[in-house]
Parts: structure tokens; sequence; C-alpha cells
């Protein structure tokens, strides 16, 4: 099997060119295409198509983070990046990393042991995202998430346009005016199953627009009233 073909995205130049040469020493990496910017990423990922993308997090115009969603549909991602951040590590593998290396905590072996690992599908993280992980296990496993109580008035209205627990959950999240990809990663679910709940509710709400299906939601509107007679 040939080595993995890698696109480098990050707005060092510096670091990119050590990463670059790295890689290529060991013989077993192709480097493709160096992006100093998501966007450029993207581009680049669409007219490269690597096996693998390695992608910091804070770039300017388009960081990382915006960038990733888009990547993991052309390519496994593996996130190599300054940021301990652990919201950002956390939303990282939300979004569809594959790995996270936080420079400083990797031999130029484990880097290549990574490329390869998350290009067959295998997550790989350096200590300080493991331990993110290890934390978030323990706090679901010790506060496990209950649903929140209605209120009276979302009570009502569950019952009322007949929505299931899932769905109201979907609505609040809509309400809140968060998009698809928000409420996907709030609900760890895939975009297209928000998709279908979002197409379930507006059928029962006799909606075909988030405004329209908030104003009944929230009951500045009331479905199946029409103006004639």
């Amino acid at each position: 099997m040939p080595g993995p073909r890698v696109l480098i995205a990050d707005d060092n130049p510096v670091i990119r060119a050590g990463l670059a040469a790295l890689l290529t020493a060991a013989g077993s990496v192709e480097v493709v295409a160096e992006a100093a910017d998501g966007r450029e990423a993207l581009s680049l990922t669409r007219h490269h198509a690597p096996d693998l993308v390695l992608l910091d997090v804070r770039m300017p115009g388009v960081d990382g983070i915006s960038a990733l969603p888009h990547l993991v549909r052309l390519a496994p991602v593996l996130m190599l990046t300054y940021s301990r951040d652990p919201d950002i590590v956390r939303e990282s593998l939300l979004l569809g990393a594959g790995g996270y290396l936080v420079h400083g905590e990797f031999t130029p072996d484990e880097l290549l042991r990574a490329v390869h690992d998350v290009r067959e599908g295998r997550p790989h993280f350096t200590p300080t995202a493991a331990a993110v992980l290890l934390t978030a296990l323990r706090h679901t496993s010790s506060h496990p998430q209950r649903p929140a109580p209605q209120s009276p008035e979302r009570l009502h209205n569950s019952v009322l346009f007949g929505l299931s627990s899932r769905e109201v959950e979907v609505m609040d999240l809509i309400a809140s005016g968060m998009s698809n990809q928000q409420i996907a990663a709030a609900c760890f679910i895939s975009e297209k199953t928000v998709k279908n709940h979002i197409n379930r509710i507006f059928a029962k709400l006799q909606s075909t627009t988030r405004s329209e299906a908030i104003a009944h939601w929230l009951g500045t509107a009331r479905p199946g009233v029409s103006g004639h007679g």
C-alpha cells in the first residue's frame, strides 16, 4: 500500500515547512499541498484529494474548527495544534476529527504513527486530548444527563403538536437560533438525522420555514388557522 498523501493546513509557514520536511524525510508520507487557512485547505483538498488533512485550529480568516465539518466530508482530518482548550478538543471530535495532537506532546515517530492510524480509521490522541476525553467520560458516567423538566407551556405544546421528546429538544434548539450543524453537535447526532427530525417537526407544526415553526412553537401563532372565515 502506498504511503498516505497528506495536506498540511497551518498559518505558520515555519511549522508547515517543518512538518513537511519531517513527513517527507520518513519516506512513507507524501505532502501534496500546504494551506495557510481553512478556506485554502478546503480548496486544495478538493483539488488534490489527499488521504489525510493535518489541520491547525487557530488560523486567520476561516479557522480550523469552521473548516473541519466541510473537510471531514472529503478526507480524514487529524488536528495538529497548540490549543489545549478542552472545549476545542471536544468540539473538534464532535465535528468529526479522527485525532488530536498537541505540539510538544509527540515525537516524530508518534506523528507518523498518528498519520497512518487516522488515515486507516483508528483514533489517535496526545495526552492533553486523551485527558479531556477521559474527564468527559467520567463526568457523563457519574452525572448521567436527564432531560430538563418541561415548562407547562412546553409540555402543552409537545402534547398539542404530538412531538416526541427528541423532537421537543430539537425544536427548542431551533428556537434558540442554532444551525443544523450546532444542533447535531449538541445532540450527538448527525446533520442528516437533524434534518429528518426537522422535516417531521415542520409537518407536525404545519410549518414550512424555521421562523414559522418557531412562531407556532412559542405560541405566537397557531397552526391550522386560516383567514378564510
